[in-house]
């Protein structure tokens, strides 16, 4: 890890207050470590760190996931039901999912109109809208 990375993980986690321990650095690291934002799984970025040779389990994988979007510093992206991505992209935006490849980019958000939502039931507001747009190759 650069000093360059070190220092970027360490200022994300302090923004999260996060305390910086190996686990958390080594996986923020390949997170927001040259800067740029990222989609990925849980099992995506295991391998990663362990391509790094950093000892992480998997459950750690998902349980600093956790911890690091409790922390408003990233955002869980639900596709469906059982699959799940990360995103360090914290701004509302409209993402794109590839189905044959299972990949997740952001999409073009001044593209992007919605001009009316359903009427919210009595007592509640909108906490978030996710915009997913699935897509696969024509045939």
């Amino acid at each position: 890890m650069t000093p360059a990375t070190l220092e970027r993980s360490k200022r994300w986690l302090a923004q999260g207050d996060l305390r910086p321990t190996r686990q958390r650095l080594a996986l923020a690291a390949l997170l927001v470590g040259d800067g740029e934002n990222r989609h990925v799984t849980a099992e995506g970025l295991h391998g990663a760190v362990l391509a790094t040779g950093d000892r992480v389990s998997l459950a750690t994988v998902y349980n600093t996931l956790k911890a690091f979007c409790d922390a408003g510093l990233m955002q869980e992206v639900t596709v469906d039901g059982s699959r799940s991505y990360f995103d360090t992209r914290m701004d509302d935006h409209p993402h794109f999912h590839f189905e044959d490849s299972g990949r997740l980019t952001d999409a073009p958000a001044g593209e992007l109109e919605i001009v009316a939502l359903p009427s919210i039931p009595e007592g509640y507001e909108i906490a978030k809208l996710d915009v997913v747009i699935r897509l696969r190759k024509k045939a």
